[in-house]
């Protein structure tokens, strides 16, 4: 096990947690919010730095990153656990998991010569990996970028920080994709080796974010606008959900926020589909995100994209001054890039993004490497 980073010892053997905007106050054998940094003897240690529960090779754009080396393959990789409890997660199988199994064990098991063995029934699922193996399991499978993703990143950090400095060294990309919960001195941390970052914002109420997240809106705001000014290429998803956040004020209250950080940042609105604790909510109609699509940009975004709807105009990426395609997409995959240099062909307009030139849009299917 390891001594989780950014931590504050408190009296009586308490810890306050730093990593995220929750900052925690975790008591003798208590876990954080996250299920995965347990207070030991009043130190904090992470219970998942060693440990891949998910592993898989993704297009980028399934993060989603549209203006972020196109077409590029990104060995994605999550840990169990989460700081948040949002009421439609997808992944919640795994990013749930710490939270339930606390609940159905009442005891801790310590082992004698680890400061924690498990707090969990079984132990901490997952492989046993080390940083150095991820970044040449990534190698192996032909990938440019490596993606801290499925659950969030930040919980984590450990693991995803040794990692990213590793790959970077081997001329690897890191991505985080993200609920924007991060601590101003965890992210300033990892900003050298973190190269992009897709960013949920969720809603754009108070209500909204504790009602269905459990969290607070105002700290993801700050962190899209810190990211921002640290030079992380971000792009923002909103999963529009029928009844929650979907109103026209709401759709424009992001749109507006969005344009005042940057109107370069791409805005992907998502499709919701009944999952977890939302299973009886409807599926987001056509017509909802169409209509957000518009409102993003009459606010001045330039670049709006509509998620899960394979077929719809939305999926490709067309030039704001002279609405040219650029990118034809389809799902998840890039058809065609008719950039030059990063310019549209037509007007000239410099597209906002990194690594625009794209990789070849043919699909390739690769096994995952094993560990070596």
């Amino acid at each position: 096990m390891r001594e989780a980073l950014f931590y504050e010892k408190l009296a009586g053997d308490r810890v306050r947690c730093t990593l995220c905007s929750h900052f925690c106050s975790i008591g003798e054998g208590r876990p954080g919010v996250c299920g995965v940094r347990v207070n030991h003897g009043g130190q904090l240690y992470t219970l998942v730095h060693d440990r891949v529960v998910s592993r898989e090779i993704d297009p980028i754009e399934k993060k989603p990153l549209f203006h972020f080396y196109p077409g590029a393959r990104a060995y994605s990789v999550a840990t169990v656990g989460c700081n948040f409890r949002c009421f439609f997660c997808q992944n919640y199988e795994i990013a749930q998991y710490p939270k339930r199994a606390h609940r159905h064990k009442a005891e801790v098991l310590w082992g004698d010569l680890q400061p924690i063995r498990s707090r969990f029934e079984g132990g901490i699922p997952g492989e046993k990996v080390t940083p150095e193996q991820i970044v040449q399991a990534a190698k192996a499978s032909g990938c440019e970028v490596i993606a801290y993703t499925y659950t969030e990143p930040t919980v984590f950090f450990e693991l995803a920080y040794d990692t990213a400095r590793c790959a970077t060294k081997e001329g690897l990309k890191n991505v985080f994709v993200t609920n924007g919960y991060i601590g101003a001195e965890a992210l300033l941390t990892i900003r050298p080796y973190l190269h992009a970052a897709n960013i949920d914002l969720k809603g754009f109420t108070d209500e909204f974010y504790k009602k269905i997240c459990g969290a607070r809106l105002q700290p993801v705001l700050d962190s899209i606008r810190r990211y921002k000014e640290l030079g992380i290429w971000i792009e923002v998803t909103t999963l529009v959900i029928p009844g929650c956040n979907d109103s026209d004020r709401e759709l424009r209250q992001i749109a507006q926020f969005l344009k005042s950080v940057g109107d370069d940042i791409p805005w992907h609105i998502s499709q919701f589909y009944p999952a977890y604790k939302m299973v009886d909510t409807p599926r987001t109609p056509v017509s909802t995100l169409r209509k957000a699509r518009k409102i993003g940009l009459d606010v001045g975004l330039r670049y709006v994209y509509l998620g899960n709807v394979p077929g719809e105009v939305g999926e490709s990426s067309y030039c704001y001054q002279c609405e040219r395609v650029l990118i034809s997409r389809y799902g998840l995959s890039v058809l065609e890039s008719y950039m030059e240099d990063s310019q549209c062909p037509d007007c000239g307009a410099r597209i906002d993004g990194v690594g625009l030139a794209g990789r070849d849009p043919a699909e390739r299917k690769q096994a995952l490497p094993e560990w070596t």
